[in-house]
């Protein structure tokens, strides 16, 4: 399959940062990679604001033109959302594809969602992305699969009929209910059987998908593209002491994610919302590292899970330039590549949890064996003796505050 070549444009308004501006033309440039292509040029323009039927000014779209001929560009990247109208009037200036950077992300998400929620997820956001920008596509939206944001929602042919597709996003939704409360059934029944559940967060990119694998020493996707996890990953691991929480790797974060995809994607990152931790994972040699990060901690405040105790992670240590400074407490700062530094930080994690809970000091008696494995389990024990003479085990430990054992162990 021969690779895209792909020409961006971009227009900058006065009130945005130059390095907000080109932060965001190297995320650009990555989520094109990442889609297959190959950046050849990028063109911005200085606007006071954005031209309403073309999104450049006149004068810079003969330019663009020419530069599109030299080259042999294949597609357009445009760094903001288009109007239908304004992607109409370039692709017909131009004679070329063009997309916007929503479209991208869209194109990403449908080669990569793999399960049946995912895709059903990222059918629903290109549907409803592609609703209103309809108008005068014609034939553009049958040809499925020729390229970059063409990658279409699934196994639909979609013809231009809107009646076809709103009536296709109302099963979605419809099915979309169920799944979520599948979704919904599932964590009750963790949630009832009281398993202490850590979910990994963190801006695209930053080795989350790394460290879930070094942690649980499985093998998910890692690779160094954005958006390289879809699906929520949820396992088991243990602790020093013997503790064994659930741990869930979430889909990445970005700044400016299209409004249809943070809907269908909230799902995917309702995981959090029922997190007893965070592992909040930056990439600390990132020029944008304090961006990153508050675009997760908004996002996270969003969802409704900024009171969930955290620990930020400043990954990537090994790449490090300049002195650091920390902005997040707590904080550790490691190479999730590292594996001395993934056993350090798994017994960091346990004193911080120590720190949280509640600490306890029971006795049980010999033929408790299924209450003793469950506290093995379950809290995180400090001490085991036996005492001899009164022939039972006296248990020092910590219990999370809420947990249903908490009865079961009075002084």
């Amino acid at each position: 399959m021969s690779i895209e070549t792909i020409l961006i444009i971009a227009v900058k308004k006065p009130e945005q940062h130059d390095d907000r501006f080109q932060s965001s033309l190297e995320e650009l440039i990555s989520l094109c990679k990442t889609a297959g292509g190959s950046v050849q040029k990028v063109m911005t323009q200085n606007r006071v604001r954005i031209h309403p039927a073309f999104y450049i000014g006149e004068g810079k779209m003969e330019e663009i033109k020419q530069e599109i001929d030299d080259l042999h560009i294949d597609l357009v990247v445009s760094n903001d959302e288009l109007s239908a109208g304004q992607l109409r009037n370039l692709s017909n200036h131009f004679g070329i594809r063009v997309i916007d950077r929503s479209q991208l992300i869209l194109d990403i998400f449908a080669g990569r969602a793999k399960t049946k929620e995912g895709k059903m997820q990222v059918e629903l956001a290109q549907l409803e992305y592609m609703l209103p920008r309809l108008r005068g596509q014609g034939t553009e939206l049958s040809r499925l699969g020729a390229g970059i944001g063409t990658r279409g929602p699934g196994e639909t042919k979609l013809e231009s009929d809107q009646r076809h597709i709103r009536r296709r996003i109302h099963d979605i939704k419809r099915r979309l209910k169920t799944v979520v409360g599948q979704r919904e059934q599932y964590r009750k029944r963790r949630k009832t059987n009281d398993v202490f559940q850590i979910a990994i967060v963190g801006y695209t990119n930053a080795g989350k998908s790394t460290l879930f694998n070094r942690l649980t020493n499985s093998v998910s996707l890692e690779e160094d593209k954005l958006f390289a996890t879809l699906d929520p990953l949820t396992r088991k691991i243990q602790l020093p002491s013997g503790f064994q929480p659930l741990i869930t790797d979430t889909v990445g974060f970005i700044q400016d994610l299209p409004t249809t995809l943070i809907a269908a994607f909230r799902s995917t990152l309702e995981e959090v919302k029922e997190a007893d931790f965070i592992l909040h994972v930056v990439d600390g040699s990132h020029p944008d590292r304090e961006q990153h990060q508050d675009t997760v901690l908004n996002l996270l405040e969003e969802l409704d899970a900024h009171t969930i105790p955290t620990l930020t992670i400043y990954n990537k240590k090994d790449l490090l330039k300049d002195d650091f400074i920390p902005t997040n407490r707590p904080y550790m700062l490691m190479s999730a590549l590292n594996q001395e530094e993934i056993k350090q930080l798994v017994s960091y994690l346990e004193s911080i949890l120590k720190e949280e809970w509640d600490t306890y000091i029971t006795t049980i008696e010999p033929d408790q064996g299924k209450l003793l494995h469950r506290l093995e389990h379950e809290t995180i024990i400090e001490k085991k003796l036996f005492d001899q003479e009164k022939n039972n085990y006296i248990i020092h430990g910590y219990i999370p505050n809420q947990h249903p054992l908490k009865s079961r162990i009075k002084e």
